[in-house]
């Protein structure tokens, strides 16, 4: 009896239809929204533009072939689109560091315990939910125009300035300062990483005379390393892309002196304000490149700097 139990046990059921196992047919039925969306939304228009960026296309007339033509213009004929990646470096250079930085010594000061740190985690992230927003770059910039309270402000320390979006030397540092106050979202993941280090690391180096800075630098550091990295990765891929407020802040030109002219509001005037759309699709591949080799280089790097438990080096 009981060996008829199992052999029944262990003998695979025949389905209705008489066959076994799965149905592959089913698994793609319920994938095909998915596929299709990426076929239709991301692989097509993908393609379509690669072979744009071999063409001259102004929108209006069928595209002509010119084979690398687009390509060699942008990197020996065109001195703008060399403006355009120096400022998008310096801003990705500037930016992500100072506010990984600000997220990480935001996150350290609410990982105390405290009545009030869920209101001050909400009051803090609110500034990552508007994102790019056009509305948040207006104010924005009115903060930082003509007379404005910036001016107002550094009036009173007897700095003059006819409005930081105007001047060559300061019009980057208001973009900086932008991406800088809309630390939220990295200081929630680093806040995540923060409660994850055991309390008994940090005990055990205070019975040993470690001070603060000891610790940070000795625990804290190398256990959130992993966060480091996800941040730095994911904040300088987004870096590279910012173009609302570039295109707000500068009223579209990239001014004063080209000092705003980031890569993706260059591409924007080539494609749609200069209506050469193969020359912008040329350029958006040279910006996927360059992001893929950027990130390529960080995790390279991360061999060296990021710690992971139980990894034996």
């Amino acid at each position: 009896m009981t060996t008829a139990l199992t052999r029944s046990a262990a003998r695979p059921r025949r389905r209705r239809n008489g066959t076994y196992g799965d149905h592959p047919a089913t698994g793609y039925l319920f994938l095909s929204p998915w596929i299709l969306g990426a076929l239709l939304m991301f692989l097509g228009p993908m393609l379509a533009s690669l072979y744009l960026s071999f063409t001259d296309y102004d929108l209006f007339s069928s595209p002509t072939w010119i084979g690398l033509e687009n390509y060699e213009r942008m990197l020996t004929d065109d001195p703008r689109f060399g403006n355009s990646v120096w400022a998008t470096l310096k801003f990705v250079v500037f930016g992500v560091p100072i506010q990984l930085a600000a997220a990480l010594g935001v996150a350290l000061l609410l990982n105390r315990a405290s009545r009030m740190s869920g209101f001050y985690r909400s009051a803090l992230y609110a500034p990552s939910l508007l994102g790019g927003s056009v509305a948040l770059a207006l104010v924005w910039r009115s903060l930082f125009t003509a007379d404005g309270p910036a001016d107002q402000l550094s009036g009173l320390f007897g700095i003059a300035s006819r409005g930081w979006v105007n001047d060559p030397q300061l019009a980057l540092a208001v973009l900086v300062l932008l991406i800088v106050w809309q630390f939220g979202a990295p200081m929630v993941i680093f806040l995540a990483g923060l409660k994850q280090i055991p309390q008994e690391l940090y005990d055990a180096a205070s019975v040993d005379g470690a001070n603060a800075w000891q610790r940070f630098r000795a625990i804290t550091v190398p256990m959130l390393s992993p966060v480091i990295f996800f941040n730095l990765v994911l904040n300088t891929i987004n870096a590279f892309q910012v173009f609302n407020a570039a295109f707000i802040v500068s009223d579209g030109t990239g001014g004063p002196s080209d000092t705003t002219l980031f890569y993706t509001l260059y591409l924007w005037r080539k494609g749609f304000v200069e209506f050469n759309m193969g020359y912008a699709s040329a350029m958006a591949w040279v910006l996927l490149l360059g992001i893929a080799l950027v990130t390529g280089l960080i995790f390279r790097s991360a061999r060296s700097w990021v710690h992971y438990a139980g990894e034996k080096r």
